[in-house]
């Protein structure tokens, strides 16, 4: 009976601490190869919930810690067709289609390689509830690219991101 009990208190720990996981961010094996963003090397598992995979017609993709890498990845492969960018929901780290997911940008959360800072939400109300919270405000996909590019464009070009 006590060996029970003992088995029930593991496995509701384990539970909980997956929980714990879930809301902290995917554990670091569950984030997709390469763990480095291939444009500034920075830690991706670190950088969860701003990562973003790009993929391209030739088979080819770039994973990376931020939309402001994804950009200046963007502007190194001009020329490749882009097939589908995914990117980190902000809360549940999980892969999301960029095109489609909600956007926030600007607010008082410090942003992944930007002065402003740019997330993305699998549901627009969770980007509604992290505007009202933090502050920004919403835009589309390619109004965050756009203004990443924009700042890109701004930087001295001996910037190595």
């Amino acid at each position: 009976m006590k060996t029970m009990w003992m088995t029930l208190l593991l496995l509701s720990l384990a539970m909980v601490c997956g929980a714990a996981d879930d809301k902290m961010g995917a554990p670091a094996n569950k984030v997709e190869a390469p763990a480095a963003c291939t444009q500034c090397g920075m830690d991706r598992t670190h950088f969860a919930q701003s990562r973003m995979v790009i993929t391209y017609g030739d088979g080819t993709s770039s994973a990376t810690c931020s939309l402001h890498c994804a950009a200046a990845d963007l502007k190194a492969a001009k020329g490749k067709r882009v097939v589908l960018i995914k990117v980190a929901d902000y809360h549940s780290k999980r892969l999301v289609n960029a095109r489609i997911a909600a956007w926030v940008m600007g607010g008082d959360v410090q942003g992944v390689m930007t002065p402003v800072a740019k997330w993305a939400f699998a549901q627009r109300a969770d980007a509604e509830a992290f505007v009202k919270e933090h502050g920004g405000k919403l835009v589309t996909f390619d109004e965050a690219l756009k203004a990443t590019k924009a700042e890109l464009d701004e930087q001295p070009a001996h910037h190595d991101h």
